[in-house]
């Protein structure tokens, strides 16, 4: 993976469904690193591993606070996401409104029946 490409390390950091939940948790609010821990079956240093893929992503933030380390959500990587995808949307669209005809031509010829 080229380092230098923020949405690959985007991608990469989403590919595992740890990371995802965790981001999904941070989406609701700004959190402790053991909070965001409580509900998966892996040890605080195998999450604090899957905190640092988001960290060096950039999807999230630490700040330290005495001996706790609270995670936020940086929203820019998903943003830059979000404006790749935006640009296959025409064709998508395309594809599904011919996927939708020929459905409702096969329904139809179904009902001749």
């Amino acid at each position: 993976m080229d380092r230098t490409d923020p949405l690959s390390a985007t991608f990469s950091a989403l590919a595992h469904p740890a990371r995802r939940a965790i981001l999904a948790r941070l989406a609701e609010g700004g959190t402790t690193v053991n909070v965001l821990a409580e509900p998966f079956d892996m040890s605080l240093p195998a999450v604090s591993r899957h905190i640092k893929v988001l960290e060096r992503a950039g999807l999230i933030q630490q700040e330290k606070n005495a001996q706790y380390r609270r995670c936020t959500v940086n929203a820019a990587p998903l943003r830059a996401v979000a404006s790749w995808t935006e640009q296959y949307r025409p064709i998508w669209e395309t594809r599904l409104d011919a996927m939708e005809r020929c459905l409702m031509a096969l329904t139809e010829n179904l009902d001749d029946r």
